[in-house]
């Protein structure tokens, strides 16, 4: 036991101290020095969410594996090892995930003979800790950044992504998840989240315009939110905040749409301001109904306006599904638009059995998916952005 726990703190140490742009060969040599892994190779998952690709030298181009339908893809889907075994080597598949932000996964292939549950707890810490690295060092290095592209970003998808804080986050009471199409082309919508010991914050953003117009206005808006929220300030002061910041440099020539959300994860009680056209949807026991607060103006329109909070109870069990307008007012071949009887099949397709429960993670995909198949076209004319939030309760966290 000793010995195990010695081999799994010094493979923590070895990817701690490795330099930012080399945790993948740090990983191999880790690995196979102490645990006799023949092969270590590191998959990161596209700006689509479609395609895990590995993290070669760029002279390698190689290719990715999808998510739907490898073994790799698996793991990232279920967060959980998958083992397979081919002429009997044994490869294992781990999850790479940062605070429940699914970052890839960790393909480890050990040599004839091995037993993988005999190490399989240790691998899974080993890359745990390489996620938690992989976070860290995409501010020293592109390696990362560059290796998930599938195509090239425009600058204002560029932008956008740099604001985000990741496509998914956990916590003992909630999980998020969220996704952005045209994954390598969006420009104004956005989202922003943070949490703290009693509260979640959650931003969902709409910037009027198109191209690097609508992604500076996004990024005014979402840094004078940040600001604002930094300051302690409830989320009716930040929309006033932020409206000012806004309406300051485009004097009301342009605007953003945004819902600010205040969740109190003690009670489930949440605030919510509505300034623009993001839509909010529940999900409770097979049911699904709309949130309507009251409707506020977008931040930037006027000089000065006062916004006000208006409040809503959760209960364990709940999903919450928050979209753009380029999802619920988009139109398909016929014109019709896609609408909330159309999202409500979606969201309810999401959590047909427990069984068959969708994680929040993997919930904006799959309506985006069906978006998709109601546009009649792979690539949305306009923004789509889609944030699902399961409540558990803090019955949960105990």
């Amino acid at each position: 036991m000793t010995d195990n726990v010695n081999r799994l703190a010094a493979a923590e140490r070895a990817l701690r101290s490795a330099a930012s742009y080399q945790l993948p060969e740090t990983a191999r040599e880790v690995l196979g020095g102490r645990y006799g892994a023949e092969s270590v190779e590191l998959l990161l998952v596209d700006y689509g969410l479609s395609v895990l690709r590995p993290v070669g030298a760029p002279e390698e181009s190689p290719e990715g594996l999808p998510v739907h339908g490898s073994a790799a893809g698996r793991a990232f889907g279920a967060q959980q090892p998958f083992v397979t075994e081919d002429g009997g080597r044994v490869r294992v598949h781990l999850p790479v995930t940062a605070r429940g932000d699914r970052l890839g996964v960790l393909s480890v292939t050990l040599p004839p003979g091995a037993r993988p549950d005999d190490d399989l707890a240790e691998l899974a810490a080993v890359a745990q800790v390489l996620g938690h690295e992989v976070v860290v060092a995409e501010h020293a290095t592109d390696r990362y950044h560059t290796a998930r592209r599938e195509d090239r970003l425009t600058l204002a998808a560029e932008m956008q992504w740099q604001l985000l804080p990741g496509r998914s986050c956990a916590g003992p009471e909630f999980a998020l998840g969220a996704q952005l199409e045209p994954a390598y082309a969006v420009f104004g919508d956005n989202f922003d989240w943070s949490t703290s010991a009693d509260r979640l914050l959650l931003y969902v953003t709409d910037g009027m315009g198109d191209g690097i117009e609508a992604s500076l206005l996004t990024s005014l808006g979402v840094n004078a939110l940040r600001n604002a929220r930094r300051a302690g300030l409830s989320i009716a002061d930040q929309a006033a905040l932020a409206e000012q910041a806004v309406y300051g440099h485009y004097r009301g020539e342009r605007y953003l749409s945004v819902l600010l959300v205040d969740l109190e994860l003690s009670t489930g009680r949440v605030q919510v301001v509505e300034a623009g056209s993001p839509r909010i949807l529940r999900l409770r026991e097979g049911n699904v109904t709309p949130i309507v607060p009251e409707a506020q103006l977008p931040l930037g329109m006027f000089e000065e306006t006062d916004y006000v909070a208006q409040e809503f109870l959760l209960e364990p069990g709940d999903r919450l599904l928050f979209v753009s307008d380029g999802v619920h007012a988009v139109a398909g071949p016929g014109g019709e638009a896609y609408g909330e009887r159309a999202l409500a099949r979606a969201i309810t397709a999401t959590r047909l059995v427990p069984a068959a429960d969708v994680p929040a993670a993997d919930v904006p995909a799959a309506v985006l998916r069906e978006l998709s198949g109601h546009r009649g076209s792979p690539e949305p004319d306009d923004d789509a952005l889609v944030v699902c939030l399961d409540w558990f309760g803090q019955g949960a966290a105990t």
